[in-house]
């Protein structure tokens, strides 16, 4: 929901990054590895229960991952880069879960995995449609930047780092914290089963007429 606010305001900060890190060699698929590896540090730290180290780690994360794209963009995006960025974004996101149920198995394993099960929804919604909306050509205006169309929600990305990181700063509240997102991720799959739905339905509906 946050997404399509935030990212204009940081374009121009991360776009400047970015040229910088190309200048020194540095390319997506190398800034999306680079995330990937300081995210795990980022578990490693919650699991240890050091939970201000994770938000420096995460933060850095971050921001490696929204540099990965504004790479692309200075040579050429490609699908192989779509493809690893997003893969590893998604394990990105189950891992910090899992290290707050490895932090707190007792208090933390059943909204843990709670959560986890709300991941898969919002991914699987996500990813399906992606899949079936390239097939059919369909693009979206909402997210231009990206490589295939991005089907929004109440919980995306900013919301996720909002999340974590208040997680991070109250790491008693995690249950708390954890059953209260997966109900905006239960919230988000279902609008975007029935958006991804009728929109689809709408384009099976459109060629047929042009038949």
């Amino acid at each position: 929901m946050l997404d399509r606010h935030i990212t204009p305001l940081i374009r121009p900060t991360v776009e400047a990054i970015a040229r910088g890190a190309h200048r020194r060699g540095v390319s997506a698929d190398h800034a999306t590895l680079y995330g990937f590896a300081i995210g795990v540090c980022a578990m490693v730290a919650i699991a240890k229960q050091d939970f201000v180290v994770a938000i420096g780690f995460i933060l850095i994360s971050r921001l490696w991952d929204a540099l990965d794209g504004a790479l692309a963009r200075l040579t050429a995006p490609t699908d192989a880069g779509g493809f690893l960025d997003i893969t590893l974004d998604f394990l990105f996101y189950a891992g910090i879960v899992l290290a707050f149920a490895f932090a707190a198995p007792k208090t933390n394993a059943l909204p843990a995995a709670v959560l986890l099960m709300s991941f898969v929804g919002t991914t699987s919604s996500f990813l399906a449609f992606a899949a079936l909306a390239a097939k059919r050509g369909i693009t979206s205006m909402e997210y231009p930047d990206k490589s295939f169309y991005f089907l929004g929600g109440l919980a995306e990305a900013t919301e996720t780092l909002i999340i974590f990181i208040a997680m991070c700063l109250w790491p008693r509240w995690f249950p708390q914290l954890a059953y209260f997102f997966a109900f905006l991720c239960a919230i988000t799959t279902l609008t975007r089963i029935v958006g991804g739905y009728q929109t689809l339905k709408n384009a099976s509906d459109v060629n047929k007429s042009q038949m």
